[in-house]
């Protein structure tokens, strides 16, 4: 083989030496940047769960079915941090709520949403409370749901007995769901009940005695037979005595 052949095989070689060499930087560059691509990717994800994650633990409050829903940890520093139920789509009219009644929802399970189509089956204009306290069946435990009726300054569709027209029309009607005929409500309903009711009490210059369950008012066992009538009494004095 002479030396011009010798020549040409190996400027070959070289080419194609080189142009395997500038396929696998390609390919390396191609590989590098669809691993950013899902390394940022992931980390943008990261940083959407912990955004999410904070603005939950800062206790914002989320929409619920017709309404309002605060979360527990709105509670936990005390209870200022339950102001959020005076924020409404219309001005409340301190003169027109008198009093408060509590009740239970006499089953263990309940959301706003299966509340409020039995309400409707039961041919009224939808959930007949104002504020309703989870369980953490349906609803967290201890969260507060605000009702529509509330956000809007609706009177309540709540109350029984003789004088039920006054109570739907000037009493707060607040549910704390589950069956207190079986079983009392856990301790986080009872502290958001009570940090709920002084806070309103507060503001809304409703005297204590006139903080009612609702078988002080009608011939019903709710909020239970189990309900703690008086150490809600005394969770409200304390409260208030702040």
């Amino acid at each position: 083989m002479d030396a011009r052949s010798r020549s040409s095989r190996s400027s070959s070689g070289k080419a194609k030496a080189s142009s395997r060499a500038s396929s696998n930087s390609r390919a390396a560059k191609s590989s590098v940047s669809r691993r950013t691509a899902v390394v940022w990717t992931s980390l943008l994800g990261a940083m959407t769960l912990v955004g999410g994650g904070l603005l939950l633990l800062s206790g914002a409050p989320t929409p619920g079915s017709q309404g309002l829903s605060i979360p527990p940890l709105m509670a936990l520093s005390g209870p200022s941090t339950v102001e959020a139920v005076f924020i409404t789509s219309k001005p409340i009219q301190s003169n027109q709520w008198q009093a408060m009644v509590v009740h239970h929802s006499g089953s263990p399970v309940g959301t706003p949403a299966s509340m409020d189509a039995s309400a409707r089956a039961m041919n009224l204009k939808g959930l007949g409370y104002h504020f309703i306290i989870g369980n953490g069946n349906g609803l967290g435990d201890g969260e507060i749901h605000v009702g529509a009726r509330w956000l809007s300054q609706v009177a309540g569709a709540h109350a029984a007995g003789k004088d039920a027209d006054w109570f739907n029309l000037n009493s707060i009607g607040i549910c704390v769901v589950g069956d207190g005929d079986r079983q009392r409500p856990t301790p986080m309903q009872m502290r958001r009940l009570a940090q709920l009711t002084a806070a309103l009490s507060r503001e809304l210059n409703i005297p204590q005695d006139r903080i009612y369950l609702h078988n002080d008012i009608a011939q019903t066992t709710s909020p239970g037979i189990l309900f703690p009538k008086e150490e809600l009494r005394s969770a409200i004095s304390a409260s208030l005595s702040r």
